[in-house]
């Protein structure tokens, strides 16, 4: 009997601490999936404000952004954490890439140095995560060796991890080819432009982040 007790109380407690538990989210992903549409969504929902600049040119965002003190509430459920933008990992930075978009080429060669940069510190942030969304554009196939490399870094450190399908209101989102690539992980499809499906993506991150 007492040893039954003891657990009760020892469960408790656990459950009280992981409750007030302060986590560091980390939003990963290729370039221009909507990573930092997402950070903005969530932080107009809880904050009412944004958190980053968005572009149609890939890295845009080319520095780790934080921030701080985000919290969720829904019913009886809470949640606080500090969310982590991390800019797009890429395999592959090309100047060139951004000049074919209309830059000049001192400035393209500028970006192409920041973003790489970018996705070393991306990486580096990994060890200091406990839980990763990883933002994929839904409207693109998933087997790329971006979104294979990512998957591999995380499943190695073993962190929790939620993907989000993202750009479902767009006729070409084929979300079911993501769920097929990653069936070890769940899945949620949204539209983090225009806010669809929401709800359930909050719901998804209370139960990876439990």
């Amino acid at each position: 009997m007492i040893k039954i007790l003891k657990k009760f109380i020892g469960k408790v407690f656990k459950d009280l601490f992981r409750k007030k538990k302060h986590l560091k989210i980390g939003l990963y992903g290729p370039p221009n999936g909507g990573k930092t549409t997402l950070a903005n969504r969530i932080c107009m929902d809880w904050l009412g404000e944004e958190m980053g600049v968005v572009s149609n040119i890939e890295h845009e965002t080319r520095e780790v952004q934080v921030k701080e003190q985000i919290n969720i509430t829904k019913g009886n459920k809470s949640l606080s954490f500090s969310l982590v933008d991390t800019p797009g990992i890429a395999t592959k930075i090309d100047y060139e890439d951004f000049m074919k978009k209309g830059m000049k080429a001192k400035e393209a060669k500028v970006r192409a140095k920041e973003a790489t940069r970018g996705v070393i510190d991306s990486i580096k942030w990994l060890d200091n995560l406990d839980v990763v969304i990883v933002v994929l554009d839904s409207t693109k196939d998933p087997f790329s060796q971006v979104n294979i490399t990512i998957i591999g870094n995380l499943a190695a450190r073993k962190i929790p991890v939620l993907i989000v399908g993202n750009k479902i209101d767009l006729r070409r989102s084929k979300l079911k080819k993501i769920q097929a690539a990653f069936p070890q992980y769940d899945v949620v499809g949204i539209s983090a432009k225009k806010g669809n499906n929401m709800e359930e993506f909050y719901e998804a991150l209370f139960v990876i982040a439990g």
